[in-house]
């Protein structure tokens, strides 16, 4: 007997959301081990059984296995109360069905709902991936030939069958690929892993600098870009903490946020939430009111003096601090856009900064940016934010590797 394939070390679902489902067949032993290399390739891991599945493996060693509760029944008032069919088939990245008999594929190419899982596939949003596992001769049958064409045509992936001993004695088409294959090719389905194990600060939108209690300084930054960058930072499964002014944007999935509202909330935040890599998005006031009034300023004279004072350089601050961490920043100008960015870069002692225009990027869904490192520069032209964010982190990730390895 030779041993099964091993899955390589590189190999990352982290901050990925993996629903593995069971269908009836001696393969579904194999799912145990599916299972925990899914959680240690860094994946959170949902299971859906059916009844035929539970007669082969029981739901306590899944649930042992995936740190969740297993999911069996359709009509559950408790699990629909909670996570229910719809909310399972929302919550997931992508659905793999290992094994996945020929009768479920029989019933979900004609799509009946009839148990938990196949109305979780139906209901799906995300990719949805079949491990088959039967008989050589089923597998071969015109029928299960006809039933696989409409799931293709559906945009159904196939992962497997392979060839070998069955248990039924045949030899040949099959086999449930071995755990540690069907880890490879979910794998594959995501570009993860460049900033997997890292912890990645970023700051984002505008700061208010309150004059009275109902009135502020501030500026016209949405935010867009700071989120869009948290959430490719989580696809590229780093650990990500927003500090966020405020916005009227939605924070990514599975990222822990810190809402501030000054410049000075923010550089507390930022110092209490310590990271290997700060990319400082936000538009933070260079000034505030000195003294803020503590009532509302009522309307009197025809003109009204603030006295402002500087606010304290976030960025600069943390570039400079003990624990120095990987140091990102922005520059948004309106002119002489990189001569600017230059200084900046080294006055501050930057690893990296991304220039762009100002009018041309706050409030807006596309931007372009030149991104400026120690000896190198990089231009990247105008898409939506959510595209450049993810060059600009896979940016960051090779820089990073490059300066502190």
């Amino acid at each position: 007997m030779t041993d099964s394939p091993q899955p390589s070390p590189h190999l990352s679902l982290q901050n990925k959301r993996i629903l593995l489902g069971l269908s009836g067949g001696i393969a579904a032993y194999k799912a145990a081990e599916l299972c925990r290399l899914l959680k240690g390739a860094g994946a959170e891991v949902q299971v859906v059984m059916t009844k035929g599945a539970q007669e082969f493996i029981t739901p306590l060693t899944l649930q042992a296995l995936s740190g969740n509760r297993v999911h069996t029944e359709l009509l559950d008032p408790a699990a629909e109360a909670a996570m229910g069919h719809i909310e399972l088939a929302r919550w997931a990245d992508l659905i793999l069905v290992a094994p996945a008999s020929a009768n479920f594929m029989a019933r979900l190419a004609h799509g009946e709902a009839g148990d938990l899982l196949t109305a979780v596939c139906l209901a799906r949003r995300c990719p949805l991936a079949l491990a088959p596992a039967m008989n050589q001769a089923m597998w071969s049958n015109n029928v299960t030939a006809a039933n696989l064409a409409l799931l293709e045509a559906a945009g159904v992936l196939l992962f497997g069958p392979a060839a070998g001993a069955q248990a039924c004695g045949d030899v040949g088409l099959g086999r449930l690929l071995e755990p540690a294959q069907l880890l490879t090719l979910c794998a594959a389905r995501f570009a993860t892993g460049a900033l997997a194990g890292r912890h990645v600060v970023i700051t984002a939108g505008p700061t208010r600098e309150a004059i009275d209690p109902v009135r502020y300084l501030s500026n016209h930054s949405s935010g867009k870009m700071g989120y869009a960058i948290a959430a490719a930072a989580i696809d590229a499964g780093a650990r990500v903490t927003l500090i966020s002014g405020p916005t009227a944007l939605t924070p990514p999935d599975r990222c822990s946020v810190v809402k501030v509202e000054s410049a000075l909330d923010m550089l507390a935040a930022c110092e209490a939430h310590t990271g290997d890599i700060f990319i400082a998005v936000a538009a933070v006031a260079d000034y505030r009111v000195a003294e803020p009034a503590s009532s509302k300023l009522k309307k009197s004279a025809d003109s009204m003096s603030l006295a402002l004072v500087r606010n304290p350089d976030i960025l600069a601050n943390m570039a400079a601090s003990s624990a120095r961490p990987f140091c990102v920043g922005f520059a948004a100008e309106t002119d002489n856009l990189a001569a600017y960015a230059r200084d900046k870069l080294k006055n501050k002692k930057l690893d990296l900064i991304i220039a762009n225009d100002a009018a041309a990027t706050f409030g807006h869904d596309d931007a372009a940016v030149t991104a400026y490192w120690p000896g190198g520069e990089l231009s990247l032209p105008a898409q939506s934010k959510a595209q450049l964010a993810r060059q600009l982190i896979t940016l960051v990730a090779e820089r990073c590797r490059s300066s502190h390895g």
